[in-house]
């Protein structure tokens, strides 16, 4: 065969070599062991969770190594393409203020980051595989196929395309030609040189080594399109790109052996393989992967529209990146992830099961340590879009917001009630008229005995004062606790329960109850003080009025 000849018949137009993109991309100046990673998603939509975890990596290890994290595109298979995918892509990332070097939009001197622009360098490299006799064109057609595959399980052999059942793999120029002269469609494969028998190995940096059986498939590389399949398009666009670390699924495992024999007939060095474990679910007692169509919680628009800060999501993953991490991010209040420096040796082997109570709870931790002029800002942010009513209250009554939300916050064991935007108003309507005075109000209390309003009115009238510090605040409680024949002291409440009607806890849920309408809230002192001595007494004759008690 004239592989060259035949190389010059498909090709005829592509007179660009190897060679000229290998100087074109030339090797990086970074400093020594800087990462270059690369998230390359399909333009099929937003963001789930499974790929933000894998571009999490990414960014992590490139931004700690002072490498470079790249965004590309891969939109080779263009039937699974949606409208706007790579722009709602990049909105996602950019909105987990992700740091992107290079990419579609951000520039860089490796692109196109698309690989639908990329069609000329790939076919290059194919021509060149011809010539050296590595790749061929395949004229065999979806029947043909079926055909082989019946066959091939008819007689309980290995299926595929290769070898013996390889039909255009050693056709001659001349027959390359009629169906090139008939306009039948052809597809260029690879001519594998692998033996099944042979066994080939990778160090995985999170599985550590894996062997397989070599490749021996001739498998697709350029379509009937002109365009390349995936396996070959990230071969050559991770070398050119000089991508040291692949992080991505490990449902693609089964393929390294055909990665590792085409970085080797394509004279490439290999990278690093890093093959994430899956984020999987516990549904009812089976585990199985988190689904971006059945589980909410795996879309990145979940945690946006209930308020969930992307910050929040970020810590999560970082307890899935690492296993250390938790323990490091609740021994140190006052750093931040990046802080953190992460490891392949923490990462999970096998798959990370999703806790959407682990996230939220990570959630109530975070917003304890932020301050009430934070919360208070980005809750405004988040209810002018999904709770227009609350943010016009929020804006009209800023001072009060902040002081509210600012009640036991900065102390020694700040709150923890907030685990989203969405739970300031859950947790604090109550203090604004506007949400306070309904029917409601008191709907789901079970009333007692001791909520008597006339005894609570005398307590405000003559026992309260918001100019009383704390201690003296709550003396005055124990006072009209005494009067009323309830224990002053919890001590003599337990030591003689039936010389009492019941003690001074008592009163102050009858307090909290007619001022708030719940039976928690945080520290009653402070309530009082914001709502002041007026509307105590308004919203004490309102529990009144609504109970008849």
């Amino acid at each position: 065969m004239d592989y060259e000849a035949l190389a010059e018949l498909i090709f005829p137009n592509i007179d660009k070599t190897p060679d000229y993109y290998d100087k074109l991309y030339p090797k990086r100046n970074l400093p020594e062991g800087a990462m270059v990673t690369r998230f390359a998603p399909s333009p099929t939509g937003f963001v789930h969770m499974g790929s933000l975890f894998s571009s999490f990596v990414d960014v992590m290890f490139a931004r700690q190594t002072n490498g470079i994290f790249i965004l590309r595109i891969e939109d080779t298979d263009q039937k699974r393409e949606v409208e706007n995918g790579t722009e709602l892509i990049i909105k996602d990332l950019v909105d987990y203020n992700y740091q992107i070097d290079e990419g579609p939009t951000f520039g860089g001197d490796y692109g196109s980051y698309i690989q639908s622009e990329r069609e000329d360098v790939y076919k290059a490299y194919v021509k060149d595989l011809i010539k050296k006799g590595l790749a061929y064109p395949c004229f065999t057609t979806e029947e043909e196929l079926s055909t082989l595959r019946k066959f091939q399980e008819a007689n309980k052999l290995r299926l595929g395309y290769y070898g013996e059942y390889a039909k255009y793999r050693n056709a001659t120029l001349e027959e390359v030609k009629g169906e090139l002269e008939k306009g039948t469609p052809f597809v260029i494969r690879l001519k594998s040189q692998g033996n099944y028998e042979n066994r080939v190995s990778i160090n995985d940096l999170i599985k550590g080594e894996i062997s397989f059986p070599e490749n021996d498939m001739d498998l697709v590389i350029l379509k009937q399109d002109g365009l390349p399949t995936y396996h070959l398009a990230h071969i050559i666009d991770d070398y050119l790109m000089r991508i040291t670390h692949i992080v991505r699924g490990d449902e693609w495992v089964s393929s390294v052996p055909v990665h590792i024999e085409l970085n080797k007939v394509l004279g490439f060095i290999h990278p690093h393989y890093c093959q994430l474990a899956p984020i999987n679910k516990n549904d009812n007692g089976s585990v199985r992967k988190l689904s971006k169509r059945k589980d909410p919680e795996a879309a990145v628009s979940y945690y946006r529209e209930i308020g969930v800060p992307n910050d929040v999501v970020k810590l999560y993953l970082a307890t899935i990146f690492n296993s250390n991490f938790e323990e490091w991010y609740m021994a140190n209040p006052d750093k931040t992830i990046f802080d953190f420096e992460f490891s392949f040796n923490k990462m999970a082997v096998g798959g990370s099961l999703f806790d959407l109570e682990k996230l939220m709870n990570i959630s109530k931790i975070y917003f304890s340590r932020k301050k009430a002029i934070e919360i208070y800002d980005e809750t405004l942010k988040y209810c002018e879009i999904y709770d227009t009513d609350f943010a016009k209250v929020l804006k009209e009554n800023k001072d009060y917001s902040v002081s509210i939300l600012n009640i036991e916050r900065e102390v020694a064991r700040p709150r923890k009630d907030i685990a989203a935007y969405s739970d300031v108003k859950k947790e604090i309507a109550y203090m604004y008229d506007e949400y306070f005075y309904n029917d409601n109000t008191y709907k789901n209390i079970e009333m007692k005995d001791y909520y008597d309003p006339d005894m609570i009115i005398d307590y405000v009238n003559n026992y309260y004062d918001d100019s009383l510090d704390q201690n003296t605040w709550f003396d005055g409680l124990k006072d009209i606790a005494e009067k009323y024949g309830y224990a002053r002291e919890m001590k003599d409440y337990k030591q003689n329960p039936d010389n009492y009607k019941g003690n001074v806890a008592n009163i102050a849920e009858a307090l909290r109850v007619m001022v708030a309408g719940r039976l928690n809230t945080p520290n009653l002192y402070d309530i009082l003080n914001l709502l002041g001595k007026e509307n105590i007494i308004k919203r004490i004759n309102y529990f009144k009025e609504k109970t008849s008690l």
